[in-house]
């Protein structure tokens, strides 16, 4: 997997809401309200084996409603790579169960910076990684194009669960 290709988009935005709230809601919230679906990314429908959901190392099994382009049910594994509170967040979606288009993984990074009470400067980044070589510019114009839009409508299902304060499932 070292001869992978890279194609990386990313968005910032601020929130405003406190630096822990910034943090955890992207990750620990209901997943069903952060990916809602959008376009032809199908929408989180629930996830299992996720007790260890939020820890360095920890996964979930998602699954994710019928499409054009999928039956419904497992889709992929997430799985997360770094946690450092209230500043970052690292997971890799592996494992797809769903056509990729040769994609053979994603990682997700969060970053959170503290600007002033109740501001907080959040950064979005996304790396997907191929190793189809033919496929790199189809690859670098979904990132940039498709999926970079599929991210602002996750982020501002973030905003709105800062918003409404919504319970954390995970710890």
């Amino acid at each position: 997997m070292n001869n992978l290709l890279k194609t990386t988009t990313e968005i910032t935005t601020v929130f405003n809401t406190t630096l822990e709230r910034a943090f955890k809601s992207p990750m620990l919230c209901d997943i069903t309200k952060v990916h809602s679906g959008y376009g032809i990314t199908p929408r989180v429908t629930y996830c299992t084996e996720d007790e260890t959901w939020g820890k360095v190392g920890g996964s979930r099994k998602v699954f994710m409603a019928k499409t054009l382009t999928f039956k419904g049910g497992e889709s992929s594994l997430d799985t997360v790579l770094e946690r450092k509170e209230n500043e970052y967040w690292k997971i890799e979606i592996s494992d797809f169960k769903t056509w990729s288009m040769g994609f053979e993984k994603f990682q997700g990074e969060w970053f959170t910076t503290q600007l002033e009470e109740g501001k907080v400067l959040v950064r979005y980044r996304y790396t997907m990684f191929s190793k189809y070589r033919l496929c790199y510019p189809f690859h670098w114009l979904f990132t940039k194009i498709v999926w970079r839009n599929y991210m602002q409508h996750v982020l501002e299902n973030i905003r709105q669960l800062t918003l409404e304060e919504a319970p954390y499932l995970h710890e």
